[in-house]
């Protein structure tokens, strides 16, 4: 009997908070070097994102390593700007909780303070029981140890739990563990298959 959901936000619920496209996006429009940018962001994103650095250090280390002709807190505002929800993804997720009596974790890999951003003005508090995300916990996906935190604080088994994650490495992961795990690709498929393993 399943009992929770466990869920990304990055590619399920919301945009990715900090990923290619919105750093290519940002390079772009702050008319910064990408290449450049990404190499060093590629060295410091592990630890910006257990929570180690905070994110003006690790800007000073990807952006601001040079003089810029704008601030930190304009970079912020448009990092914070092109993080956007899945409106129809976040109220199936609300349905099929109701719907079936679930909790519902977020597990994923994200730096604070673009979590906390994202948890305050998308509605995510409303419908989430648990947050397990790789800047509280201080590990992040593919290491086993953020799912068995999540089973832990969940006080869940891993076959009373459908995890839904966009990354094909992350879904084979969580299916090892013993998890019911889809790969989300759309929100037509993920329906689909939720209704399967709930019904």
């Amino acid at each position: 009997m399943i009992k929770a959901l466990f869920l990304d936000i990055g590619g399920v619920l919301m945009t990715n908070g900090w990923g290619t496209e919105a750093r290519k996006s940002a390079a772009e429009k702050f008319q910064i070097d990408y290449k450049e940018m990404d190499e060093r962001h590629r060295l410091t994103f592990d630890t910006y994102e257990t929570g180690k650095m905070s994110l003006e250090s690790y800007l000073n280390e990807i952006v601001f390593y040079t003089p810029r002709s704008f601030s930190m807190d304009q970079f912020i505002e448009y990092m914070f700007a092109v993080t956007k929800p899945y409106p129809e993804m976040i109220e199936l997720m609300r349905t099929f909780k109701e719907k079936y009596k679930l909790k519902v974790a977020v597990v994923s890999n994200e730096g604070r303070v673009i979590t906390e951003y994202r948890l305050a003005n998308f509605g995510l508090k409303d419908f989430v029981d648990f947050f397990i995300v790789s800047c509280f916990v201080h590990f992040r996906k593919p290491d086993l140890d953020i799912y068995k935190v999540a089973l832990d604080i969940a006080q869940m088994q891993p076959e009373e739990v459908i995890y839904i994650d966009d990354r094909p490495l992350f879904v084979e992961i969580g299916s090892k563990l013993g998890l019911q795990s889809i790969q989300h690709k759309s929100y037509a498929e993920t329906k689909e298959q939720l209704v399967k393993l709930l019904d």
